[in-house]
């Protein structure tokens, strides 16, 4: 039965992909003849991330992969249109970080019908004085392939969390997750790596990204045009392969 289900979701996924790829011209074309003023907030609110994701486990058995990634990173209080419905809204992100200025969400958008995100960030700041500060992160798991969900938060610029779900079929529930991340700027760096009682730091996942400047606005959905599919791809290929 499970591998029922599993054929006819990748059957559904493929024929709506399918379909709304072929509206994504005409999707394309009616943004570009929408107002400026509203091509203008998209653009000061929503920043585009180019890079790579890097994957290793070096116990028991080393096996490493890598792929090209795109994220987003958006403002949750003035991108409020943008932010797929299963998030938490800044109103949210604030209250679970205990901060009180803008919040930001990198994420994989979802593409023509459907969402892979194993990862998101909320990236909560403070309001210091004049300025925003960095203050708190809130990770966003996703495991593949059984779509559970977890939320918690951790300091960017170092911290040491429990193990709060099954992510590999490779991996126990043992150990910690050492996070790390960077404020992003013109480069974004998010590190996770495993520390076990029995196998030490053995297993290490990064995302690595340059902030992408010369797209408008209206060029988001070809930016992430089947980026989600090529996510889950990677992932389920890594697994058949081990």
């Amino acid at each position: 039965m499970e591998l029922l289900y599993l054929f006819c979701s990748i059957l559904s996924t493929t024929f709506t992909s399918l379909v709304l790829s072929l509206l994504l011209p005409f999707r394309h074309l009616f943004r570009r003849v929408s107002t400026a003023s509203s091509a203008e907030d998209v653009g000061n609110s929503i920043f585009l991330y180019q890079g790579t994701v890097w994957h290793e486990r070096r116990l028991p058995v080393h096996h490493s992969f890598r792929y090209n990634v795109r994220y987003a990173f958006i403002d949750l209080d003035r991108a409020r249109r943008h932010v797929p419905s299963d998030h938490l809204s800044g109103e949210e992100a604030r209250r679970a970080a205990q901060t009180n200025g803008t919040v930001f969400l990198l994420t994989i958008p979802p593409s023509v019908g459907y969402e892979q995100n194993p990862l998101s960030v909320y990236y909560c700041y403070d309001v210091e004085g004049s300025t925003q500060t960095l203050k708190k992160c809130i990770a966003e798991v996703t495991n593949t392939p059984w779509g559970e969900r977890v939320l918690f938060s951790f300091n960017p610029t170092s911290d040491l969390v429990a193990k709060p779900l099954h992510v590999s079929p490779f991996m126990d529930m043992l150990g910690n997750w050492h996070m790390q991340t960077n404020d992003p700027g013109d480069n974004l760096r998010v590190v996770i790596s495993v520390q076990h009682p029995e196998l030490g730091n053995y297993f290490t996942a990064s995302l690595t990204a340059k902030r992408v400047t010369s797209l408008k606005a209206g060029d988001h959905a070809q930016f992430f045009w089947l980026m989600p599919h090529k996510v889950a791809l990677w992932i389920y290929w890594n697994v058949s392969i081990l």
